[in-house]
């Protein structure tokens, strides 16, 4: 017989599965300036009512720009929360992308380095990223302008929309593979020439490697070099941002491995070189970035 508290966590997933659904049938019923609105209203309810990490966020603002006074530090929380609903609500609209020119439509992609040191020479490569801007709008958009790509997720406690969310990152040719999955899979997939799409700002659970992050030390991932370095492929950073109007570019900066062999010292160093780009990412458009998560919980011993 299944536990009382699993079943009341059944049903708890089971109805906001339901939520969600129904939302998303109803964004998608909407213009895409519409569907902005009900974000920034959602985004102000999060963070001026339900105040949901509201001190969390304004705490790691603070101590990232201390040169910045109360008025702007509030001003850049509130557009973070705004952000992140609008991200929520992008994915569930993510089934109305379906072509190349769906693509093109919301975001500018000039892939034409990357593919002429990747693609054209019959190779693989590593693109580490950031909960920054819009990132799984770029994973789809990227897949269909660019080249598929097998993207690295964390398994999502709730299933069904763990389940739902993965059939729309995939529905027009990108693949996914879940985190514990990442090296044996994703070894394979730079080895036959594919692109490994993996998010790196965040804390290593398992890390032994701290290096400072936005001026505090922390544990820092090292997967992305790891798996660029054993297979012998590039690796870009690869960021997306607003550009306004409902737009976004992706920027992509290579980094250079020239001077590295496979070893640890060298994964480390190579971490800390995108690690940089990404941390400049963010002290210039501090508002894109997901603050809501506590990136400094893990201390070094």
């Amino acid at each position: 017989m299944m536990p009382k508290g699993k079943i009341q966590r059944n049903i708890v997933e089971g109805v906001l599965y339901s939520l969600i659904m129904m939302l998303g049938v109803i964004v998608r019923s909407l213009s895409r300036s519409a569907s902005t609105v009900i974000a920034h209203l959602i985004g102000d309810f999060l963070y001026r009512t339900l105040k949901i990490r509201r001190t969390l966020v304004e705490e790691n603002l603070t101590l990232t720009f201390p040169k910045k006074n109360s008025g702007e530090i509030t001003a850049i929380a509130r557009q973070v929360y705004r952000n992140q609903a609008e991200n929520f609500i992008e994915v569930l609209r993510l089934p109305m992308i379906k072509t190349a020119e769906d693509a093109s439509r919301l975001l500018d992609l000039d892939a034409r380095l990357l593919l002429s040191k990747t693609r054209d020479q019959q190779k693989g490569c590593v693109l580490v990223s950031a909960h920054f801007g819009n990132w799984e709008l770029m994973a789809l958009c990227a897949g269909l302008l660019m080249a598929p790509l097998t993207i690295v997720v964390k398994e999502l406690r709730n299933h069904a929309i763990d389940r739902k969310i993965n059939s729309w990152r995939t529905m027009q040719g990108n693949s996914i593979v879940y985190d514990w999955q990442a090296v044996r899979k994703g070894l394979r997939t730079l080895r036959e020439g594919g692109f490994l799409s993996i998010l790196g700002d965040q804390s290593d659970p398992g890390g032994s490697f701290f290096s400072e992050f936005l001026g505090r030390r922390t544990a820092v991932f090292l997967g992305p070099a790891f798996l660029a370095l054993k297979a012998g492929v590039p690796i870009f950073v690869v960021m997306c941002r607003r550009t306004g109007e409902d737009r976004y570019t992706i920027d992509i900066e290579e980094i250079d491995v020239s001077d590295f062999g496979s070893s640890r010292a060298d994964a480390e160093e190579l971490a800390l070189r995108y690690t940089k780009v990404i941390e400049r990412y963010i002290y210039n458009y501090p508002e894109e970035w997901f603050w809501l998560h506590n990136r400094w919980k893990r201390s070094e011993p």
